[in-house]
């Protein structure tokens, strides 16, 4: 990276702190991490700046019914519950018995527990069996295994409601996605939905490049 390049990644992430301290911080981001931190965990939950766009994201499109792709440890869920119409639920899908216990206990401790549903292991088989239930959903947060993203996507829009939004976070993967020389599987996957988000006639998209990017797209 050249010293252009330096200084406007110093700007964005400068821009990016700033931002942050406009806010208080959030007390669950915090307890969450340190639950990660004593279960073993990795510490990759969303930044607390896109969980306060889910909230306002799903406040605003008066969601009834969401559904997320990866709980880890539940900072997501929270941020999604938050914004959730009264009444409304949460199913979330994690492949780790163990992960959806943190998070299954992050979101109680939050004042949540009673709105969320787990669906534990592969993703792949809870999407068919969420699709022959007949479920539908009004919202949809994806961060998982970023090589699934492309299926993710076309499960969330057969499981969508029309006008139902569809959020994912790291579409960028710490900049992997940009630079041309890296064509790992991961890396091809994320490119491949990114440009779906951009181009699928099905979708209305947009991309939000702060902290590790973040994709939107509305159902029409």
């Amino acid at each position: 990276m050249n010293q252009n390049g330096h200084e406007e990644e110093a700007s964005v992430q400068s821009a990016e702190r700033y931002v942050d301290g406009l806010f208080a911080e959030d007390e669950q981001w915090t307890k969450v991490r340190e639950q990660l931190a004593a279960n073993g965990m990795p510490d990759i939950s969303v930044e607390p700046g896109y969980g306060r766009l889910l909230t306002l994201l799903v406040r605003a499109s008066g969601v009834q019914d969401a559904l997320e792709i990866g709980a880890l440890g539940g900072y997501s869920g929270i941020c999604l519950a938050r914004g959730i119409r009264e009444g409304g639920s949460l199913v979330s899908l994690e492949l780790k018995a163990e992960f959806a216990e943190v998070a299954k206990r992050n979101m109680e401790a939050a004042g949540f527990g009673d709105a969320v549903e787990y669906r534990i292991g592969d993703a792949m088989q809870s999407l068919e069996q969420l699709a022959e239930e007949g479920r539908k959903f009004d919202f949809f947060f994806i961060d998982a295994d970023k090589g699934g993203y492309p299926a993710y996507l076309e499960w969330a829009i057969k499981l969508a409601r029309p006008g139902a939004v569809i959020a994912a976070d790291n579409t960028l993967l710490r900049g992997k996605t940009i630079d041309m020389s890296r064509t790992g599987p991961s890396v091809l996957a994320i490119r491949a939905f990114n440009e779906a988000i951009a181009n699928d006639e099905r979708l209305i998209g947009a991309m939000l490049p702060s902290y590790d990017g973040l994709a939107l797209a509305v159902v029409k």
